[in-house]
């Protein structure tokens, strides 16, 4: 996990190299399209199985996933790595809030304690001006929101699919997706709100390509090390190490120009990795 970890915080890194030329949109389309490959690969190699019969569950889970990953790569070229990362790693609060709702599971004293915390450490992160999140904060809390709906989804479909068929469905949408919005974007006049969601294309060129490779190589690599750990010991500890990659997104963040964090912004990146550390822990105890 502490390999995934240092795995993600480096993805970030390239995904913030290459935003500074390429819209959130395109680094979206180059960090699934890797991954799509390899996957797509796999079902090739074994066969899919599985029972199905949840196709409208299947593309929600990849919308979700390509919509908090949109914003996510979006964000990464105005904010720096650690606050990004940080606000992508709420998804467990989201997602103890979504299992509450959807799936009918209770939330005990020290999820409920988790919720509250996490809350306090995103408004010391944001820091809203005149109480008001600007454009950015709200765009990483979505990162976070997107991904536990995207989470809460697989626990259902884990029922019915393949476990490659869930992650093709996730980079399948990730990758046509941001095709069709940058084939739209001439064509449309987004409002503010949205114009995250489109950009025209531009060809990589020279060593844009050696980042943007290494961008989906450390993003695939990490999704793999991370589901090893998981096979091999208790969701708990791997959940708790994996907090360990917004140590590495801040040192890898500084190292590209970013500032380091305030003393505010600090106390509520170790809120929010408290309150993902209780309902990691109380779920796991459970």
């Amino acid at each position: 996990m502490l390999l995934a970890s240092l795995s993600f915080a480096f993805m970030g890194g390239f995904a913030k190299i290459v935003s500074q030329k390429f819209a959130g949109v395109e680094v979206t389309f180059f960090r699934n399209v890797f991954g799509v490959a390899l996957v797509g690969f796999a079902i090739y190699k074994s066969p899919l199985k599985q029972i199905g019969g949840r196709p409208f569950l299947l593309l929600f889970r990849g919308a979700m996933g390509f919509l908090a990953l949109l914003a996510y790569f979006y964000i990464i070229a105005y904010m720096p790595l650690a606050e990004v990362v940080t606000y992508n790693k709420t998804s467990p609060i989201f997602v103890a809030i979504f299992a509450y709702i959807f799936l009918k599971e209770k939330l005990n004293f020290w999820s409920i304690v988790a919720i509250i915390l996490g809350f306090i450490g995103i408004v010391m992160i944001a820091q809203p001006q005149g109480g008001e999140f600007n454009k950015y904060d709200i765009l990483g809390i979505f990162s976070g929101l997107g991904a536990a709906l995207a989470y809460t989804s697989i626990r259902e479909l884990r029922e019915y699919y393949d476990t490659r068929a869930i992650v093709m469905s996730f980079m399948g949408v990730g990758t046509i997706a941001p095709l069709l919005l940058m084939l739209l974007s001439p064509f449309v006049n987004p409002p503010e709100a949205l114009d995250f969601m489109f950009a025209k294309f531009i060809m990589p060129s020279g060593i844009d390509w050696f980042y943007l490779t290494m961008m989906g190589l450390s993003a695939t690599f990490s999704q793999v090390m991370m589901t090893k750990a998981y096979e091999y010991t208790k969701a708990g500890i791997v959940g708790t190490i994996s907090y360990s990659n917004i140590v590495f997104a801040i040192f890898i963040g500084v190292a590209l120009g970013d500032d380091f964090p305030d003393f505010l912004t600090i106390l509520g990146i170790i809120l929010v990795i408290t309150s993902g550390l209780l309902v990691a822990l109380s779920k796991d105890k459970k």
